[in-house]
C-alpha cells in the first residue's frame, strides 16, 4: 500500500522548522513542494552583522522609510518577482497563514511611497528563520537586514537562520556551520523566549547604526 503524505499545513510547516528543515519548490509554476536539510547551514551571528560606512551613509540620508509587518504579502511577492523563484502558490499561502498566526514577520523598505525592498521570515521561540529578501533600489535589502538584526537583538532572539550562505550574506557577516552545530543552536533557540514586537516603534537610522557599532 502506497504511503500517503500528510497535507502541507501551517502547523506541519512549524514542526518542520523546529527540526531544521524547510520547504522549497522548483519554480513558481511547479505545484510540488520538497523539504531541504542542508549539510552546511548559513546563519547570521546576531553580533556579527556589519553596517559598512557606505551603508551607514545611505541610512543617514533618510530617503528610505522602514516599517515592520506593514506589507508582509507584498514583501513575499517582491521576493518571488524574479526569473527563478522557489516560491510557488502553495508556499505563498502557507507563509501568509503563518503571518496571520503571528509566526511570520517582515521588514519593509519604502522610497517615495513605493515598496523597494524587504525581508521576511518565520519565528519560533528565539529563532528567526530568514526566508528571502528583495531589493528594487540600491542597498534597500541591506537596510532591511540592518533593521531586522537590530529588532532581533532587542527582542532577545538567539538564532538567525539564513538557510544557505551566499557571497552577499557572507559580506555582511553571515557564516556557515555544520548541520550538527546548527541543530544544537536550534534546539536551544526554539525552546527559549523572544519577541519580534518587543522593539515597538521603528527606531531612527542613527539609533540602529549606533547599536550596531556597539555590538559588532
Amino acid at each position: 500500500m502506497k504511503d500517503v503524505e500528510p497535507p502541507l499545513t501551517p502547523e506541519l510547516l512549524l514542526q518542520a522548522y523546529q527540526v531544521g528543515i524547510f520547504p522549497m519548490s522548483e519554480g513558481r509554476n511547479d505545484p510540488e513542494v520538497f523539504w531541504v536539510d542542508p549539510k552546511m547551514r548559513g546563519v547570521f551571528p546576531l553580533d556579527g552583522f556589519r553596517i559598512s560606512r557606505s551603508l551607514a551613509k545611505t541610512m543617514r540620508r533618510g530617503h528610505f522609510t522602514v516599517t515592520a509587518d506593514a506589507a508582509f504579502q507584498d514583501v513575499v511577492r517582491g521576493c518571488a518577482d524574479r526569473d527563478e523563484t522557489w516560491i510557488n502558490d502553495t508556499i505563498f499561502a502557507l507563509y501568509a497563514a503563518l503571518f496571520a498566526r503571528g509566526h511570520a514577520h517582515s521588514i519593509e523598505v519604502w522610497e517615495n511611497g513605493n515598496l523597494v525592498g524587504g525581508v521576511y521570515g518565520v519565528t519560533i521561540g528565539a529563532a528567526f528563520f530568514g526566508e528571502s529578501m528583495f531589493s528594487k533600489a540600491k542597498d534597500a535589502s541591506k537596510v532591511a537586514l540592518a533593521y531586522l538584526v537590530d529588532r532581533l537583538r532587542i527582542g532577545g532572539f538567539q538564532l538567525f537562520d539564513t538557510q544557505f550562505l551566499t557571497p552577499h550574506l557572507a559580506s555582511l557577516g553571515a557564516v556557515e556551520i555544520p548541520r550538527a552545530a546548527f541543530q544544537k543552536q536550534l534546539a536551544e533557540a526554539v525552546t527559549s523566549d523572544a519577541s519580534f514586537a518587543a522593539q515597538g516603534a521603528i527606531p531612527t537610522a542613527q539609533d540602529v547604526i549606533q547599536r550596531n557599532a556597539q555590538t559588532s
